[in-house]
């Protein structure tokens, strides 16, 4: 099992221990949820008892609906960042174990409501380290460009347009190498450690106004890598198998300009129920430490098709995110030009593309994917965290996916390369639409890979 899978599934369960001991402990008895003798504040504010989230009146004239998400005033405290401990503010700490590096573990700082702009600012700082040396020190700030607060309490916000930055220092010891090619052997494992500085700094945008179908995408990003002998164990180091690949990317720099734009009509980016997306993005190391310059172009397409419910009945018109079952057909397309880092190069393999595969399995100058994920919820309306007063799982669904990709030497050879397949179960934990939990299962005819983080793959 991969480092990050091991690090995300045990911050999550070790997440909720230390809440709900921290809650216990604070609070006399959880008998009456909705009152607070001290605290005048409601964690289910704007909801119903079993979770059920009524639909608010959307003030007139605002365009496209679905796509401003309702944010209740439950979810919505004052204070500061201890004040709203585990309302709009978590520190969490985790641990994790891999037979590379070691033992390991770190602490995860998140304030969804930085500055308490009333949920408009998200800002997280998180530190891990392992006993062999493999570390992490970064930090990400989103800030939502439209948002307002409504007369009957609550938020509206559009989650199409915000800036965002982000920065941090990762030294990862197991990274995976195999050649390029569709044809590449299991056998011709290879192994470095990738020592980065990175930052970025983008702004996302709909246009002409909130909501549109058109969004437009800029940004700037910094790469700085030192590459040095790889920590997995039993395979030859990348150095030694490919020397002058190696070489050529020993000590890159790189610093990108992004540019995108794409034609969305899904009722959401991050949890989308119905609509389609067609988008291009061109991701430009036009600065490099050996004065080379290159590309890699994306086309991604998707199609996201609402279903009746497996489990459940459904919604109703009410209701703010009524629960949907859904199948998700998505394709993608990369292809690069001009002199890029191998690792630079587009591959397959890892948490959202070809997820029976460690991560970076395929590698080469164009690569193709297309996936199809039917996901359906088991737990419609969701359950309050035993002895906690303010957590809530809004609900709980599985996911079963097929995915097929390949690369190739360029977009021509696409067609005409070996194809590989991988399929696969998911847990999908929605604790608010914004915000979904997933843990993939992912099978090949090389590995079985298990997959732990936040947001869809797709």
């Amino acid at each position: 099992m991969p480092f990050s899978t091991r690090r995300g599934i045990a911050a999550v369960a070790l997440a909720l221990l230390v809440a709900a001991d921290a809650v216990a402990q604070a609070e006399e008895g959880d008998e009456r949820v909705n009152e607070a003798v001290e605290d005048p504040f409601d964690p289910f504010e704007g909801m119903d008892a079993n979770g059920r989230i009524p639909r608010p009146e959307r003030p007139p004239g605002i365009e496209h609906p679905r796509r401003w998400r309702y944010i209740p005033e439950g979810r919505i405290k004052s204070g500061n960042v201890f004040q709203r401990f585990l309302v709009s503010s978590a520190i969490v700490p985790f641990i994790f174990r891999d037979e590379d590096v070691g033992f390991g573990g770190g602490v995860a700082l998140t304030d969804i409501d930085f500055r308490q702009q009333r949920r408009r600012e998200f800002l997280g700082a998180f530190v891990s380290y392992s006993a062999q040396g493999q570390q992490s020190y970064t930090f990400a700030w989103r800030r939502w460009v439209h948002s307002f607060d409504l007369p009957e309490g609550g938020v509206l916000q559009e989650e199409r347009s915000f800036w965002r930055a982000s920065a941090g220092y990762r030294k990862t010891r197991t990274r995976r190498f195999y050649g390029f090619g569709p044809d590449t052997d299991e056998d011709d494992e290879t192994s470095y450690t990738d020592e980065r500085v990175e930052f970025e700094l983008g702004v996302q945008a709909s246009y002409p106004d909130p909501g549109d179908d058109l969004i437009l995408r800029l940004g700037l990003r910094g790469d700085f890598h030192d590459l040095s002998d790889g920590a997995v164990k039993g395979v030859p180091t990348t150095e030694e198998e490919f020397p002058r690949v190696f070489a050529s990317a020993e000590n890159d720099d790189l610093g990108w300009l992004e540019v995108g734009a794409a034609w969305d009509t899904r009722d959401s980016q991050r949890n989308p129920y119905r609509g389609w997306l067609l988008s291009a993005d061109i991701d430009a190391a036009i600065a490099q430490s050996d004065l080379d310059a290159g590309a890699v172009t994306t086309f991604w397409g998707s199609k996201i098709v609402p279903l009746p419910g497996l489990l459940h009945r459904g919604g109703d018109p009410d209701e703010e995110n009524p629960p949907t079952d859904t199948l998700a057909l998505g394709l993608r397309l990369q292809l690069s030009a001009g002199e890029l880092p191998f690792f630079a190069l587009p591959s397959l393999g890892g948490g959202d593309h070809l997820r029976g595969y460690v991560a970076g399995r395929w590698r080469d100058r164009a690569s193709w994917f297309g996936v199809v994920e039917y996901r359906f919820w088991v737990i419609p309306r969701g359950f309050r965290i035993p002895f906690t007063r303010t957590i809530r799982v809004e609900r709980v669904g599985l996911a079963g996916f097929y995915e097929a990709g390949s690369v190739a030497r360029g977009g021509s050879e696409l067609f005409r390369a070996q194809v590989h397949h991988s399929y696969g179960v998911g847990l999908r934990i929605l604790l608010e639409r914004a915000a979904p939990f997933r843990v993939d299962v992912g099978f090949s005819d090389e590995d079985i890979i298990v997959t732990a983080k936040f947001g869809l793959s797709f």
